[in-house]
């Protein structure tokens, strides 16, 4: 079973609110008390609402024997209320009687089956008591409620990640991701999802053909994940021997290669990877790029400018075609070029409108432009700057969220 945390929100009469949130930091299940409604919560003129009160008060210190008998009791004074036995059910589950909360939940469920939340925690407990079919037809019935439940779709990717269905369940990630995109949690189990996915497409590939070119091409490309650089380069090369004429393949050993700063490898490799698919725009890039670090700009301007004649927005292209001017000497081309770079509203990386200003500073003092070259160093410092306080405010975020930081606070 998936290592997972619930947090649960109490059910009050007359409305609910229900906000459940995995967590992997903890093991332990916590409790988010919401009394909902509007007005007075709880007129305590009836002993099922004094009951109902005393389960919440109970639940809000963490007493969860105490608000168990509560709700138990408020259960008995009415048993056609929905939102009680919902509670009792979340009491239970907190106590780890799982049997009781399922027994509770349901009940909750056939009392009030478009009640927010009961088929969730519902779910929920069958899950951990590693009852998948029970606990997806569950979850499936809370989405069917509400198509909007991040939370809901999570849970139902959890149990079909726990039943082996993980195809089914990146389907069901993919669709939380969608509503709350920067839901750790959520992305957790979806990265979780999606590689298990690729092992067993990884797997079924091998058994369908062991001395298949596609396997070695899949265990290149997890070495390289797992930073094998060598080991990835031997499978791509035994690839390349069972399919050399295979597009794209030349240029992932090229990609191997730079990693490695093997740089007139992985320039012949891109050369090879060209001659194959001429109309492989990454590869034109790549060499053009390798080309300029093995000190030859003027195969690299005339690369990008052919690739920016086929492709006029090729990221990065502007640039590194700025460069090659620079080092060729063709200084206003190059200042044309860095500018171009700025005045592109498309251009989304940063590093490469600072590197522009920097590379202007130096181009503008050549050009014996000192206002412009002042300019041009101001942006980039001014850049610089925001950038370095962000990096900054990064870490600090990063520490603070360090179970180190967590525990001080404590």
């Amino acid at each position: 079973m998936i290592n997972t945390t619930l947090r649960i929100v109490l059910v009050s009469k007359p409305t609910i609110a229900l906000s459940p949130r995995i967590s992997r930091a903890k093991t332990a299940i916590c409790w988010l008390v919401v009394l909902a409604g509007t007005g007075t919560l709880l007129a305590q003129n009836t002993e099922f609402e004094k009951s109902f009160q005393r389960g919440t008060e109970a639940t809000r210190s963490g007493q969860w024997d105490e608000a168990a008998q509560a709700f138990t009791k408020a259960t008995t004074l009415d048993p056609a209320s929905a939102p009680a036995y919902l509670n009792l059910g979340l009491s239970r589950l907190q106590q780890g009687r799982l049997d009781d909360a399922e027994t509770a939940l349901n009940r909750a469920a056939t009392l009030a089956p478009k009640l927010r939340g009961a088929h969730l925690f519902l779910g929920i407990a069958r899950y951990r008591k590693n009852d998948y079919p029970g606990a997806s037809a569950a979850l499936k019935r809370e989405v069917q409620l509400d198509p909007h439940n991040a939370q809901a779709l999570m849970w139902l990717g959890v149990v079909q990640l726990g039943a082996g269905d993980a195809e089914a369940a990146s389907a069901s990630l993919d669709e939380a991701a969608k509503l709350k995109p920067g839901d750790v949690d959520i992305l957790y189990h979806r990265g979780r999802a999606h590689m298990l996915v690729s092992k067993e497409s990884y797997e079924q590939m091998y058994q369908a053909d062991p001395q298949s070119w596609r396997v070695h091409q899949a265990l290149a490309q997890s070495f390289v994940e797992a930073d094998r650089l060598e080991d990835a380069a031997k499978e791509c090369e035994i690839a390349l021997q069972l399919r050399p004429l295979e597009p794209g393949l030349h240029e992932e050993l090229g990609d191997i290669y730079w990693k490695q700063n093997q740089l007139e490898k992985a320039e012949a490799t891109f050369k090879e990877e060209l001659k194959i698919d001429d109309q492989s725009l990454s590869s034109i890039y790549k060499l053009a790029v390798v080309s300029l670090e093995r000190s030859k700009p003027e195969v690299t301007a005339s690369l990008l400018q052919d690739l920016l004649h086929r492709s006029p927005a090729y990221p990065d292209a502007q640039y590194q075609l700025g460069r090659a001017e620079a080092q060729l000497g063709q200084v206003n081309a190059a200042i044309e070029s860095f500018n171009a770079v700025l005045a592109d509203k498309r251009q989304t990386d940063s590093e490469a409108k600072r590197q522009s200003y920097y590379q202007l500073a130096q181009l503008y003092r050549r050009a014996q432009r000192p206002e412009e070259s002042k300019a041009a160093l101001d942006s980039f410092m001014r850049l610089k700057q925001e950038a370095d306080a962000a990096q900054a405010q990064k870490l600090q975020d990063k520490l603070k969220r360090s179970p180190e930081s967590q525990q001080e606070a404590r």
